[in-house]
């Protein structure tokens, strides 16, 4: 497990080219960073930092837009032989930390099919900017029969996160190589 870890942020930290303020911490007490004493500095046992939202969303959206290296993307073969890429989701949910780390997600419902036969899953992720916050959401479906990865709600979750996110920008390319 710590070998996958490392090599995830391997491969992450090789796609990001260090987004100043990525790790940004800001403090109540000074209004200066002159005036700032070793408490407002986080150096003191009072300091608190409040709020860790520090790039307004065009630049958010910027670096979820670029194209996710070919290292973190796998492949599914349907069992019609159709290979098909994908970003796992605790890839993009990694992506997320390290571009948004303000985000937040949330499943907005579950519901099956008439016939019982489908479960969907409709999921909403939020990104919070310096300037703005905004969302998006979208579906996820799957067979209840299809049990070859996890379960099917777990299954229709993990696509309507991965197809939410993509509403952002973020593996939207994959989508278009089919049309290619």
């Amino acid at each position: 497990m710590a070998k996958l870890k490392y090599l995830s942020r391997r491969a992450l930290s090789a796609w990001n080219s260090k987004v100043e303020g990525s790790g940004c911490r800001r403090y109540s007490k000074a209004t200066s960073a002159s005036a700032a004493t070793a408490d407002d500095r986080g150096e003191g046992e009072d300091a608190a930092p409040t709020s860790g939202i520090c790039r307004p969303l065009s630049e958010i959206l910027k670096e979820l837009n670029k194209k996710v290296p070919d290292s973190l993307i796998k492949t599914r073969h349907e069992p019609n032989g159709f290979a098909i890429r994908y970003i796992p989701w605790h890839t993009v949910n990694r992506i997320l930390n390290l571009h948004a780390p303000e985000w937040s997600g949330e499943v907005r419902s579950i519901s099956y099919s008439g016939d019982g036969k489908s479960v969907s899953v409709v999921y909403r992720v939020t990104l919070y900017g310096t300037d703005a916050e905004i969302f998006r959401e979208s579906i996820g479906t799957a067979s209840i029969d299809d049990t070859s990865y996890g379960d099917p709600v777990q299954k229709a979750e993990a696509m309507a996160f991965r197809r939410a996110c993509a509403r952002f920008g973020l593996g939207l390319h994959l989508y278009h190589e089919d049309a290619s």
